[in-house]
């Protein structure tokens, strides 16, 4: 009768015990520089890789190649001023819902992984489930958007680089309000680029009155 070690507790345990003695184990055949070289190319190698594995991801072509969002908030979003304008200067997805910074952005990737979840599960994979869930999640980017002060469109937009007398008088007086009440960005701004599903609320909220 034969034991599988595989299943073997203490057997595995003395493996990894070998396995671990085997890595501390001072090189005789590789100096310490040259260890000490190839690590470094090998991190510039694997950093260079993921780094350009997680700016594929910020591109429009990625964000829509799936249908669910091709077909939907992609063509209101070609409709908008952050897509074509006279400036010529255009405001991707990214640019609007991915942070600069480094930390800020591998969280908010990390976050954005669910999404894979739901396109396993489809969940929103025809316009008729995107319209039923599509304010649950507008509501979920206006939230984190509150809550980093909308960091994202700070990222173009500022107070401080406002020029107030170029404005319309109706935004300019919207604009000072907003900074002495301390309202952020997406206070004032839900429908800038999408369906002003937003609305829906204010419809509520008129019918309870």
């Amino acid at each position: 009768m034969t034991t599988n070690t595989l299943s073997n507790p203490e057997t595995s345990r003395n493996t990894m015990k070998r396995l671990w003695a085997t890595l501390r184990r001072p090189s005789s055949r590789w100096s310490m520089l040259t260890l000490l070289v190839a690590g470094g190319i090998g991190g510039i190698v694997f950093w260079g890789g993921f780094n350009t594995g997680m700016e594929a991801t910020n591109t429009l072509n990625f964000c829509i190649s799936c249908h669910e969002m091709r077909d939907t908030v992609y063509q209101e979003y070609k409709q908008t001023i952050h897509y074509s304008n006279r400036t010529g200067v255009r405001a991707a997805c990214s640019d609007c819902h991915v942070p600069k910074d480094w930390t800020h952005k591998i969280v908010r990737k990390i976050q954005a992984s669910k999404e894979l979840y739901g396109k396993i599960t489809g969940s929103i994979d025809t316009p008729e489930k995107f319209e039923a869930k599509r304010l649950t999640l507008a509501q979920r980017e206006w939230n984190r958007m509150k809550a980093n002060d909308s960091r994202e469109c700070r990222n173009c937009h500022s107070f401080e680089g406002m020029n107030a007398a170029a404005q319309k008088g109706r935004a300019m007086k919207s604009h000072e309000l907003a900074q002495k009440k301390g309202e952020t960005c997406i206070d004032c701004h839900k429908g800038i680029a999408h369906k002003p599903v937003h609305k829906q609320l204010e419809s509520d909220e008129d019918d309870e009155i």
